[in-house]
């Protein structure tokens, strides 16, 4: 399985930016997708969607955001980020679990600047 992050980049507070999870090798149609995002050494979970009903979650500091969404091809999820702050600087990565194992991507990078 591998795992692709882009769609990261630098920009000012206030903008928005969309993010793009794209995986292939999955075989099972049940998956979920997690985003999370590195800053200061820790890592955070920030939204996650649920193959089986596309049910979604957000993380209650980015819930009046970002959103995350199926992709308009097969196998790729958004995350959709509006409103951009400093505290949004990170890296962001996609896992994708497709039973039993976690495959991560290498990450992509958000700065947030003025």
């Amino acid at each position: 399985v591998q795992v692709v992050e882009s769609g990261g980049g630098l920009v000012q507070p206030g903008q928005a930016l969309r993010l793009s999870c794209t995986f292939s090798g999955v075989t099972s149609s049940h998956y979920r997708v997690k985003w999370f995002r590195e800053r200061r050494g820790r890592r955070e979970l920030v939204a996650m969607i649920e193959s089986s009903n596309w049910l979604t979650k957000i993380e209650a500091p980015v819930k009046d955001r970002f959103t995350i969404s199926r992709g308009d091809v097969e196998n790729s999820v958004f995350l959709q980020m509006n409103n951009l702050n400093f505290e949004d600087t990170a890296k962001y990565f996609c896992s994708v679990w497709a039973g039993p194992n976690d495959y991560w991507g290498q990450g992509t990078q958000v700065t947030v600047s003025s």
